[in-house]
């Protein structure tokens, strides 16, 4: 069977409340286990290359200049994070979400979250190179 992976990037609005390690934890705790992650401040074209789908949405420039205002961190986790992080508005999160919790509006809302296995290969590929993702073993 296949591992499935996908990845997940803490905003800046969340990196900059300090809460990387409570994101870290609500992904553990759900039994994901984080098998790359690294620190980065995206440049303008990697935030316009990453979000090109968005590119003819009218929140595109916004988003763009969002995401290049601080930095962020890039996972790579093992299996879904969907339900963990909750809808992409915080007023519609449930409680107990990563976005209910940590987001400040749809917006800002904490997290990205690949949306399909296919999506989350090119993501995965984007910020990472193959020998940056580790399998982790249960000691």
């Amino acid at each position: 069977m296949a591992i499935e992976r996908t990845i997940s990037i803490i905003k800046p609005d969340a990196v900059s409340k300090n809460v990387i390690g409570k994101i870290y934890d609500r992904f553990e705790s759900n039994g994901l286990k984080i098998v790359a992650a690294k620190m980065k401040h995206l440049t303008r074209e990697e935030a316009e290359a990453f979000y090109a789908v968005h590119k003819d949405r009218p929140f595109f420039n916004d988003l763009v200049d969002f995401m290049v205002s601080g930095p962020v961190v890039v996972m790579v986790l093992e299996a879904k994070n969907r339900e963990i992080m909750g809808a992409t508005n915080p007023e519609n999160a449930a409680e107990g979400t990563i976005r209910k919790d940590f987001a400040n509006n749809t917006s800002e809302n904490a997290v990205h979250g690949s949306d399909s296995l296919e999506n989350a290969k090119i993501e995965i590929d984007f910020f990472f190179n193959p020998e940056e993702v580790y399998v982790r073993t249960i000691g």
